[in-house]
């Protein structure tokens, strides 16, 4: 007689499982740190490691700025016979490749900190045929100077000269190849005798600079008590009033041709101080009084104007300046003004000076977006004509790079 087996029941479907609860999940956050914690570790890099690789990469960058250097060496001889170093400079060529350098970074370092960097090899690599002479405003540590070693590198030869004027006449008699001289403040406004050495001078605009412009009290002891006096160039008493009001409402205020000649002056005396730059201080021994700088805006920047005999090709992202004479009639200036809005050119800038020409006649000197061979600057200026009594090209130049 066969045995019946008793049947198994089915197991029944499984349910979908309910929403985990924070207490619920609590196991699978251990299980989850437990495999973090049996997870091999990573290695810390070895700094014998690291540094060999840096040893690497540095002998391949030096073997690649020799290559850019013979190369660059090529372009001269390329060129042919020339009768100075001026004669191989080229702005425009320089703004192109800056502004590729700035295209092309993705960090860490800044876009300024590379500028810099290229700006020497290319610096460098110009001197092997012969250094540029560069007039500035002197003596040794101003702001001028700063200036020059961002536009032209350290490779270029510095020439301190006594005044604007002098910048002007050196670079107009050969002696200096461009000349770097202050145009405008950002929180001051125009520096008027850089303009007004326009209405003479043949000279072109051949660049620009922009320098962030920290001012700083310094003297020889450094105490603030000492201070009696200060010198300044008189566009930094104004950057600088509201924190001498402050701090210094009784201390004398001499003026002097620049900040470093300040410097210069108060490194004799223990109740002197001067307003400058770091550099200014360097060079001349002094310490800072207050580590901060006291500048009223915090954003302080110049605009230097790079001068020299020739007007040079557009590079891409230019500035065009002008100068132009109107005849005396009502709707003079927008009869000035007009042509370049028709033609969809931006103005930057514009400021009237005196002409000397004539009392009460003025000129106006125009920023302009574009350079002049444009066609649209070409037929702006073509219709300008009409309207004024005298059209002066200054200078088309690449805009500022970082």
């Amino acid at each position: 007689m066969g045995t019946k087996m008793a049947t198994k029941p089915a197991k029944p479907k499984a349910a979908t499982p309910a929403p985990t609860t924070p207490k619920a999940a609590a196991p699978a956050k251990k299980a989850k740190a437990a495999k973090r914690d049996t997870a091999p570790a990573v290695a810390a890099p070895v700094l014998s490691d690291v540094r060999a690789k840096i040893d690497h990469i540095d002998r391949s960058i030096q073997a690649l700025i020799a290559e850019r250097a013979n190369f660059a060496h090529q372009v001269g001889k390329a060129k042919g016979k020339l009768a100075a170093a001026v004669d191989y400079y080229r702005p425009e060529r320089e703004a192109q490749v800056l502004r590729m350098v700035v295209d092309r970074n993705e960090g860490p370092l800044s876009d300024e900190v590379l500028v810099h960097v290229y700006r020497e090899i290319m610096s460098a690599c110009l001197a092997q045929q012969e250094p540029l002479k560069i007039g500035y405003l002197g003596p040794e540590g101003t702001f001028s100077q700063q200036a020059v070693l961002k536009h032209f590198g350290r490779s270029a030869l510095g020439l301190p000269l006594a005044s604007i004027e002098e910048v002007f006449q050196e670079v107009e008699a050969g002696n200096a190849d461009f000349g770097v001289v202050p145009v405008e403040n950002s929180g001051q406004g125009t520096i008027q005798i850089t303009l007004d050495m326009f209405l003479t001078s043949n000279l072109k605009i051949c660049g620009e600079v922009e320098l962030r412009v920290q001012q700083y009290l310094m003297s020889r002891s450094g105490r603030l008590e000492d201070v009696e006096r200060v010198y300044g160039h008189p566009q930094s008493f104004m950057q600088t009033s509201s924190w001498l009001r402050a701090n210094l409402p009784k201390a004398e205020k001499i003026p002097v041709s620049s900040n470093a000649e300040g410097a210069r002056r108060a490194r004799n005396a223990d109740d002197a101080a001067a307003i400058g730059g770091e550099s200014a201080g360097h060079v001349y021994g002094l310490k800072k009084v207050v580590t901060k700088p006291i500048q009223n805006d915090a954003d302080n920047t110049t605009r230097f104007l790079v001068i020299g005999r020739n007007i040079f090709p557009t590079s891409g992202h230019d500035r065009t300046s002008v100068l132009v004479f109107i005849h005396d009639k009502p709707g003079a200036l927008f009869d000035v003004l007009s042509p370049f809005a028709r033609h969809g050119i931006s103005m930057n800038r514009i400021e009237s000076r005196p002409s000397h020409n004539a009392k009460w006649e003025y000129g106006f000197f125009i920023d302009l977006a574009g350079h002049v061979d444009d066609e649209a600057m070409q037929a702006a200026l073509a219709e300008l004509k009409a309207h004024s009594a005298q059209i002066k090209i200054l200078g088309s130049y690449p805009v500022a790079v970082p």
